[in-house]
């Protein structure tokens, strides 16, 4: 374990948790890495039935099996949600499996609620018997009833981006009879889709100070029988000081788990945070309606700036808000191409720190330099 104070969540104990990168940019070699250097390993679930393939190969199945023949459209829709569904179910078990067979660490999963296939992907975690469950992306209403009478469930862990929603899962959570076994807050310089609006992100202040701002209400709310785990701009041991000295019970980490050699994603994809300038890292809307993180490349500029339409057929409706006739672009296959480097057509999300990562180096690395830059702020 680390210097700094362990995060303790219902049983488990852990140094700090891993964010749930996706599409497939925190997988099972970076969680398990993260694992055995005493934090929380995270698989990102979205999509990755796609990135891994499984999703082709199963509709290729189908159809020279003739699964497809004399089916109208409806039919034809409701298949291609199953195979979609049962792709994705089919990666993330294998997933969690590899994990597993590599660390005897916490291994948890990253499940967005905005996601189509949802309950199949709890409903595979909850099997799998993962450490936590962490469910971001919208109101979480109904997670508790996917482990009533499960002997030794996960723990489920909400996403809030400020009281009032950390107030909602507390007492809507207690009367399906489970409380969140803990609460990721997850302030305005997180990576990724954020819960917060354009307006709030093109602050300055808001964005520097609103992580420091809202932890403090945040833990009133809650009480203090729920940890609260700090997310989104924290980077170095410094960060991880400070955050704790305001009262979080522990953090959660992701931007600088990308550059690592065992982060699931293409190295040109780990260069696009080595070779990012703050003036890069941008706010981008997304075509699922929410604003996001993102480094600023060709295909951003075309897509968001300039508003260039990418044209895509959408066999899978993976995201519940997105609508692909009023989208310019297909964004599941934006982060596939760009986790497998290819970056001409895609994009990397990020916190606001990516420009800060200089080389490529290992996860034990990481946790040495954020253990030296711990004690360097004790002492100071």
């Amino acid at each position: 374990m680390t210097s700094w104070p362990p995060l303790k969540i219902g049983h488990l104990e852990m140094n700090l948790i891993q964010g749930g990168m996706g599409v497939g940019i925190s997988g099972e070699k970076l969680a398990s890495a993260v694992a055995e250097e005493g934090g929380a390993g995270i698989i990102a679930s979205v999509g990755l039935g796609l990135s891994k393939g499984y999703f082709q190969d199963a509709l290729e199945s189908a159809q020279k099996r003739g699964d497809f023949n004399d089916l109208n459209g409806g039919e034809r829709r409701k298949l291609l949600d199953e195979i979609y569904a049962g792709a994705n179910s089919d990666a993330l078990r294998d997933e969690i499996i590899k994990a597993r067979s590599k660390t005897n660490g916490v291994i948890g999963v990253n499940i967005m609620q905005a996601l189509t296939d949802y309950p199949s992907l709890i409903k595979t975690a909850v099997a799998e018997n993962v450490d936590l469950i962490i469910c971001g992306a919208k109101i979480i209403r109904d997670l508790p009833k996917y482990i009533r009478g499960k002997k030794n469930p996960p723990l489920l862990v909400p996403i809030a981006s400020n009281e009032r929603v950390a107030g909602f899962f507390v007492d809507t959570w207690s009367n399906l009879g489970h409380k969140p076994d803990a609460i990721v807050f997850e302030g305005p310089k997180a990576g990724g889709h954020l819960g917060y609006d354009e307006k709030q992100l093109a602050d300055p202040d808001f964005v520097s100070n609103g992580l420091e701002r809202i932890l403090p209400e945040i833990i009133n709310v809650v009480g203090p029988d729920i940890p609260v785990i700090a997310a989104g701009g924290i980077y170095t041991g410094q960060d991880i000081y400070n955050i704790l000295k305001l009262g979080a019970a522990g953090v959660q980490m992701a931007t600088r788990f990308v550059t690592t050699h065992e982060c699931d994603a293409h190295d040109r994809f780990k260069q696009a945070y080595i070779d990012a300038k703050p003036k890069d890292i941008v706010i981008i809307k997304s075509p699922v309606g929410m604003p996001g993180r993102a480094i600023k490349n060709k295909f951003v500029e075309d897509t968001y700036r300039e508003k260039k339409r990418i044209p895509f057929a959408c066999q899978y409706k993976c995201l519940i808000p997105c609508s692909p006739t009023e989208s310019n672009y297909c964004i599941a296959n934006a982060l596939i191409n760009a986790q497998r480097g290819n970056m001409e057509q895609g994009f990397a999300f990020c916190g606001t720190n990516a420009w800060r990562a200089t080389e490529i180096v290992s996860v034990k690395d990481v946790f040495n330099s954020l253990e030296r830059e711990y004690n360097e702020a004790c002492k100071a």
